[in-house]
C-alpha cells in the first residue's frame, strides 16, 4: 500500500496530497510560482547583522601578487 502525505499549501492553506498533487507541497503551479518569486525577490529574509562584502577567506583577490604571497607563506 503506497504512502500518501497530506498538508496545507504554504501559500493559500488549501489541502495538497502527495502523490496526487504534482506540485506538492503546493496545491497548484500558481502557488508554487508565487513562492519562487518571493525567494527570487528576497521576500524571505532571516533577521541579523549584515555581512561585510569581503569576509576573510571568501573575498576576491585583487591581483596575482596576492596569490603568490599566499603561496609563499605556506612554505
Amino acid at each position: 500500500m503506497p504512502r500518501t502525505y497530506d498538508r496545507q499549501c504554504p501559500h493559500c492553506s488549501r489541502r495538497a496530497t502527495w502523490p496526487d498533487t504534482p506540485t506538492y507541497p503546493f496545491c497548484s503551479e500558481r502557488c508554487r510560482l508565487i513562492d519562487l518569486g518571493a525567494w527570487a525577490s528576497e521576500g524571505y529574509r532571516i533577521p541579523g547583522e549584515p555581512v561585510p562584502e569581503e569576509v576573510e577567506g571568501f573575498g576576491y583577490l585583487d591581483s596575482e601578487a596576492d596569490v603568490e604571497a599566499d603561496w609563499d607563506e605556506r612554505g
